[in-house]
């Protein structure tokens, strides 16, 4: 094709028709980018306008161009008020990427040029008509009546002339036509702070702070603007094709291949377009977050607006990922209102708006495995919008990532033993990128059913009842996210490593170990990565074994008789975080057998005992793990009891010998090693307790630091049967426990005396373990 100085003769691949009721007066609002693209519109009216059609033409500023200063056109405004009703057609030449492998995406030379070839400058514009056309596309976006859009402008809460409101409303016309060509990938916000700031109601909340601070609202308003510029995610096309691109190359360097189910995607595409969605993901890796928006942007969701701490806003990444949809929080801001209404209505705008939104839970990064408490601020947020009218539902996407290896384990260890948290920073970000060489396995995502806020939410609470409400959806999610969180064959190696404390295991005692670990998942349909019944063979073990030693977590001793395997000296916190990932399938159980071993110490009879011994370790835990509401909780421990005998509650009332007969059936018991960890910490912490003077004032960094030392001291003493137990995770956990039974205020009465109690109350609990312990090494000699 040889292209002459007007290409208004080209006709375009795919054209889109005239409408078939702009038959009258029809004004055609345009942003070309140059003089080409103003061409290629006026050829387009001249091949297809209805002869009788009055059209006039009148240009808006360019979608592409919006960093430079334009005007709009006086004429749109003059013509709006004209008093006739014409059709408005939004028109617009678009450019995609090169054909590639099937698909248009940007290519390695893209990102290095820096250069989009979606937004090509004159030049490339005329070549690529001249060489590959079909990459032009014109496309119109939905008409409307000059009435239809003056009712909107007049009930719309922005406050803002007519000629600027239709041309937004052109630009996000011409947006949801253009997303039909490359993808839902690119569903982004285009006018955040103009729609945020304008709007009546913004500035009479703002009115309300005021007298407060005793400032001006508009002073207020400037400051709002500086902290939403702060907060806000302003997206770009290329960069969000640029970090997708970097994205999948960090994670192969140590990961194999992301893994999920491509129908829940569809899924949650269909539930999207018609909800509000946030995705809560289990946070166990610096990766998480970029596993998920990869994920995403392979199949064509639009980007999360991802929450992110401010510490994660260094250059380079700050000004990167903020171009991809993370939105950057202070740590704290409970004492600026004005910051904490700023962010609440940027909530507000992208659930009205069905932008997506993502955020942790848990808040950090899980140390230990398991899930952390969840934390209801930005939750609490998603209620008010709701109760607000901003939307009449949001879907909660429970999301569990999992890792067959964690390149992290070794720092979370670390961080258990008392050790500091690296900054982050470029260096440390060139660092973590650097140990990904090694390899890792895989990744999994799963995604948990959906929770219905509008369901789950009673928007007629307020205050505290709010609260109450918003942390049991909180808990919700936070169970659904457990349930589909799969096990892999690391965390079930690690469970049978680690019950057998510093003893190494044969070959067959491993394979016996973990034969019957996976009996007892397959019985229950639990969830995996993979079919683990790979286990149960002697490549199975050498691989995941290989796999352990390779990281250092696991030794393996050949040159004896027999090849033995065993927890490096200083790793069990390490193995202990695979470990911990799949610990809720085995809690219920876990609580189960302590709680009849309880029943046989005092000689059987009575079930409400057993009950009573059930609720305490569910109180003794509860700042570890999440527990379904009490009823469903012990309907859960009755189902799962049913499982090795359907009448174990007649087995209680026969007293002892039958109650040892259920514990013996249930192959293998889960106590000693999915409790040990957890009680013997909270011992250690329990005797520190009791042994400080009742009157002292409390230092709780200074309790920390003692009981780090007291259980290295019992660890090395061989007191502690698991090594795993020195964990200031954990110690700090049993603190929030101590206080929560009020043995940590000086003044409370009686304190001395409870502490013991508290103390005497865990020892109990590890002589339970221990008798458990004992009754499963019986078993297993005897089979």
């Amino acid at each position: 094709m040889v292209l002459s100085a007007d290409v208004s003769d080209v006709i375009l691949t795919d054209e889109p028709d005239w409408p078939d009721e702009a038959v009258q007066a029809v004004v055609v609002i345009s942003d070309p980018a140059s003089r080409l693209e103003r061409q290629l519109v006026a050829g387009w009216m001249a091949r297809h306008q209805p002869p009788a059609t009055n059209v006039e033409v009148i240009e808006i500023p360019p979608s592409r161009r919006r960093k430079k200063r334009h005007e709009i056109d006086p004429r749109l405004a003059a013509r709006l008020n004209r008093g006739d009703n014409p059709i408005i057609l939004p028109m617009r030449v678009v450019w995609l990427a090169a054909e590639h492998r099937g698909r248009r995406s940007l290519r390695a030379r893209d990102f290095l040029s820096l250069r989009d070839p979606r937004d090509p400058d004159v030049i490339t514009q005329q070549v690529t008509l001249r060489t590959n056309p079909d990459r032009a596309r014109l496309i119109s976006g939905a008409a409307a009546t000059a009435a239809e859009l003056r009712s909107q402008w007049q009930e719309s809460v922005e406050v803002m002339p007519i000629d600027e409101f239709v041309s937004r409303r052109a630009w996000l016309a011409l947006e949801r036509s253009e997303r039909h060509l490359r993808g839902t990938r690119y569903k982004i916000p285009k006018f955040v702070h103009e729609e945020i700031l304008r709007r009546g109601e913004f500035k009479d909340g703002l009115a309300e702070i005021a007298p407060q601070l005793g400032r001006p609202v508009d002073q207020m308003l400037r400051k709002s603007g500086r902290y939403l510029k702060e907060i806000a995610a302003s997206h770009s096309p290329f960069v969000i094709d640029l970090v997708a691109s970097g994205i999948r190359f960090i994670y192969r360097q140590g990961y194999g291949s992301i893994n999920y189910d491509t129908t829940q995607f569809q899924d949650l595409y269909h539930l999207g377009n018609q909800h509000p969605l946030v995705f809560l993901p289990s946070h166990k890796s610096n990766l998480d977050h970029l596993v998920l928006q990869y994920s995403l942007w392979e199949n064509d969701l639009p980007p999360n607006h991802t929450a992110g701490g401010i510490n994660m806003n260094f250059f380079p990444v700050g000004p990167l990922i903020r171009r991809t949809g993370v939105f950057f929080i202070r740590r704290s801001f409970k004492d600026n209102p004005t910051y904490k209404f700023v962010l609440r209505s940027y909530i507000e705008y992208l659930i009205e708006k069905r932008f997506p939104l993502e955020w942790y839970l848990e808040g950090g990064r899980s140390r230990t495995g398991k899930m952390l408490p969840p934390r209801y601020g930005m939750l609490a947020y998603v209620a008010d919008a709701i109760s607000n009218g901003k939307s009449d539902d949001v879907y909660l996407i429970p999301t569990a990532i999992t890792y067959d290896h964690i390149q992290e384990v070794g720092s979370y260890a670390a961080e258990q033993r008392g050790e500091g948290k690296e900054k982050e920073s470029a260096t440390w970000l060139v660092k973590t990128i650097r140990s990904l060489r090694n390899r890792y396995g895989n990744i999994h995502l799963r995604f948990g059913e959906p929770v219905s806020m509008a369901k789950e939410l009673d928007i007629g609470l307020s205050g505290e009842e709010r609260q109450v409400d918003v942390a049991k959806i909180a808990f919700e999610v936070m169970l659904r996210i457990n349930r589909v969180t799969p096990i892999t064959p690391t965390s079930l190696a690690t469970v049978a490593l680690l019950a057998a404390g510093d003893h190494a295991l044969t070959r067959e005692e491993l394979a016996a170990h973990l034969g019957e670990l996976v009996d007892r998942v397959a019985e229950r349909d639990l969830p995996s990565t993979e079919p683990l019944a790979v286990l149960k063979s002697d490549q199975g073990i050498d691989d995941v074994m290989g796999a352990l030693a390779e990281h250092g977590i696991v030794t393996i001793h050949s040159t004896g008789p027999e090849q033995v395997f065993q927890i490096v000296a200083d790793q069990h916190l390490a193995a202990a975080f695979y470990r911990n990932t799949i610990i809720h399938f085995f809690l219920n159980s876990a609580i189960a057998e302590v709680a009849l071993a309880a029943a046989a110490e005092s000689g059987g009879g009575d079930v409400e005992a057993f009950w009573s011994e059930v609720a305490a370790m569910r109180d003794m835990l509860k700042f570890e793990f999440f527990f379904a509401e009490r009823a469903e909780f012990q309907e859960e421990i009755h189902q799962e009891l049913a499982l090795f005998d359907p009448e174990w509650a007649d087995a209680i009332s026969q007293g002892a010998d039958s109650i040892n007969k259920l514990l013996r059936s249930i192959t293998p018991l889960s106590a000693p090693w999915a409790l040990r960890s957890f009680v013997e910490a909270y011992l250690v912490v329990a005797e520190e307790l009791e042994e400080r003077p009742a009157d002292e004032v409390w230092d709780e960094e200074a309790c920390l630091e003692c009981a780090l030392g007291r259980g290295e001291q019992y660890r090395r003493q061989r007191r502690l049967r698991a090594s795993e137990s020195v964990s200031k995770s954990l110690f700090t956990n049993a603190l929030k426990l101590a206080a929560n039974r009020d043995l940590l205020d000086s003044q409370s009465p009686d304190l001395a005396e409870r502490r013991k109690a508290f103390a005497a109350e865990l020892r109990m609990a590890v002589r339970r373990l221990t008798y458990l312990e004992t009754i499963d090494r019986e078993r297993r000699n005897h089979d």
